[in-house]
């Protein structure tokens, strides 16, 4: 794959934000599917689109939907998995395997207006334990040919696939426990009983693997079958404390505090995020060994990937559980030496990279970000000269080249919502961009598929070499994938009006 992501290397390319849940085929089970990948690359193509941003595949525990939460940063979460592309599933006869309770629930996910993450996860739970019934008996047991190419997939990614794998399975064999709370050996990884739980656990952990292996089977066929289309990801800043990663690497992380970020535009008063604290001493003196396995996954999938919470890889905010905050490292000649070899070794991979730099970011983050060659993001609705009188808004064709054009994020409303939601003065400073007044922008009605179309076409007449719409605002719908610092059955719930194939084209988006 390394010769299909330097195609993405360089050079101006445009694109679309979608999460994988959020592009449902008429095939899938009520969640967007691996296998819906190759009909969105053939509308992305009539679109005159290069490439899909998505949001983190990694897999999710039971009852979360945050996809930033994860109990792998490497395994693909089997909710992704397409059922009828799975040869033991079809063997034992498919959806007929369900009773008329699991048929009315496949068609109830269906046809849901979102993504019903717990009743998708316990029909596809169904269905994958049943079809590796099949494949145990006939395949494994019998070492057959189907046997040796799950044997090569365990030992190509053993690195990550064999922690990962049995913590799956104390993690199920302790009732879903912390793992903090499982018993003193295997939370503690006692060699004798780590090498105990492996010989007693052996059906589950093979069981994990082989889902694995489906996913990966299924990624990369898809990949290859989107053909010029690129598929770029997400590298998020931390997993869940309640994972595969920290479990395996206790001493790289503290438990005993949180990371998140100070005030900025979501929140008056920071957030914490709940998530594990990086210990970066240990992590360097261990030459970053996690992080580059990261990395190799991130080529391994994707021709490009976006670096979630740049700053945090550069000074991470830290919450203590009294209440006390702080910056880690310290000060900031170190804060800029340990981000940029972290940036250095995340652009080792040769895929192309780009990074989330929004919220409260001092000037040396993005100093050295230029300096490094790494573009930042340019969202249309806060690019404004914030110190001059009125705080006019950036023609988006002054924009760096070194940067990414787009409307919104994941975590903002939608480009109709803000346009709506916006006052009359924020409007009329919208509208009197040259480029904006160029096309035509109205400031004094509410949002329209002209304003759409003109906010459209400026981001693509923006200086940067990097343009990503979210797939809400092509289409000028309201949808909202997240709202940050919440939570809530509505977040990270959002799924296509129609199913991928079903999508009309909104316009062709090239100028």
């Amino acid at each position: 794959m390394v010769e299909r992501a330097s195609r993405f290397a360089s050079g101006r390319r445009v694109g679309v934000m979608v999460p994988l849940f959020s592009i449902p085929s008429r095939k899938s089970w009520g969640v967007g599917e691996i296998a819906d990948l190759v009909p969105l690359a053939r509308w992305l193509e009539q679109a005159g689109l290069d490439f899909v941003q998505l949001l983190p595949v990694n897999e999710m525990e039971a009852g979360q939907s945050s996809p930033y939460s994860a109990m792998s940063a490497m395994a693909i979460d089997p909710i992704f998995i397409a059922l009828p592309d799975v040869e033991d599933f079809e063997a034992i006869g498919g959806e007929g395997i369900f009773d008329d309770g699991q048929r009315a629930s496949l068609a109830r996910v269906r046809e849901a207006g979102g993504v019903d993450h717990a009743a998708v996860r316990a029909l596809k739970s169904h269905a994958l334990e049943a079809a590796f019934a099949h494949f145990r008996s006939r395949h494994w047991e019998c070492r057959s040919s189907r046997a040796r190419e799950l044997r090569t997939f365990t030992e190509r990614q053993a690195s990550w696939l064999d922690d990962y794998a049995l913590f799956r399975a104390l993690h199920e064999d302790n009732g879903g426990r912390f793992w903090t709370e499982w018993p003193q050996g295997v939370r503690d990884r006692d060699p004798a009983a780590l090498a105990e739980a492996r010989g007693r656990l052996a059906p589950r952990i093979l069981y994990f693997q082989y889902l694995q292996w489906l996913a990966d089977e299924q990624w990369h066929r898809a990949r290859h079958e989107c053909g010029a289309i690129g598929i770029f990801g997400d590298f998020p800043f931390m997993v869940s404390g309640n994972s595969a990663d920290v479990w395996t690497r206790q001493r790289e992380f503290r438990l005993d505090a949180s990371v998140g970020v100070p005030p900025d535009a979501f929140s008056e008063t920071g957030q914490d995020w709940g998530l594990p604290v990086y210990r970066w001493d240990r992590i360097a003196s261990g030459g970053y060994e996690w992080l580059k396995d990261r990395v190799r996954r991130c080529a391994d999938l994707y021709d490009g990937f976006r670096v979630d919470h740049l700053v945090g890889f550069y000074r991470t905010f830290v919450r203590e559980r009294d209440g006390q905050t702080s910056f880690v490292p310290a000060d900031e000649p170190d804060q800029r030496r340990q981000g940029e070899h972290l940036m250095r070794l995340f652009a080792s991979c040769g895929s192309r990279i780009l990074a989330e730099d929004l919220g409260t970011v001092p000037d040396f983050v993005r100093e050295s970000m230029t300096a490094l060659g790494i573009p930042g993001m340019k969202v249309l609705r806060w690019e404004r000269e914030w110190e001059a009188e009125r705080k006019p808004f950036r023609d988006p064709r002054s924009y760096p080249a070194l940067s990414v054009a787009t409307t919104g994020t994941h975590d903002t409303e939608a480009l109709a919502e803000w346009w709506d939601n916006a006052d009359d003065e924020e409007r009329c400073l919208v509208a009197e961009v040259p480029l904006l007044r160029e096309l035509g922008c109205p400031s004094d009605v509410p949002f329209t598929e002209r304003i759409r179309d003109a906010l459209i076409q400026a981001m693509l007449q923006s200086g940067s070499e990097l343009v990503i719409f979210p797939m809400q605002d092509l289409f000028g719908w309201r949808a909202r994938i997240n709202t940050p610092a919440s939570v809530n059955e509505h977040n990270w719930t959002w799924r296509l009006p129609h199913p991928i194939e079903d999508l009309p084209l909104p316009f062709s988006p090239r100028p």
